[in-house]
């Protein structure tokens, strides 16, 4: 079920990250590679998280700890910059914050809360960097 999970959120960020369409792509756009992935909360389950690195690599992580962050340099052909998280195992209403930096200054952001079941998926989109 983990390894399903994980394989559906991978095909789910590489679809968002060529398939978006975002008004965050005009030609005045931050022009900086340097990308950061954070996320926070106070979710208490288990965590899984996958992520856009440099050339559109999908990559995914068992996080184990919050806060979480991941940087790196986006190369010249990366597209974009994405992440998703969801868990399991959590209490009602407890949350999960992430946020892509682009540059420094924050450029996608979403807070999802657990439902009832425990389960939580938290997804803000997908940062396309300017041509």
């Amino acid at each position: 079920m983990k390894t399903q999970l994980k394989q559906i959120m991978l095909a789910l960020t590489l679809v968002f990250t060529f398939a978006s369409c975002s008004s965050d792509d005009d030609k005045g756009g931050n022009n900086s590679r340097d990308v950061k992935y954070e996320i926070t909360g106070n979710f208490s389950g288990q965590i899984d998280a996958v992520y856009m690195e440099s050339g559109d690599a999908g990559q995914s992580v068992d996080i184990t700890k919050l806060p979480w962050t991941k940087e790196f340099t986006a190369s010249a052909g990366t597209t974009g910059a994405g992440i998703q998280a969801s868990g399991h195992g959590g209490v009602v209403d407890q949350t999960l914050t992430i946020k892509i930096y682009v540059g420094g200054k924050v450029e996608k952001e979403t807070t999802a809360k657990a439902k009832a079941d425990g389960t939580i998926i938290a997804i803000p989109g997908t940062y396309i960097f300017p041509l």
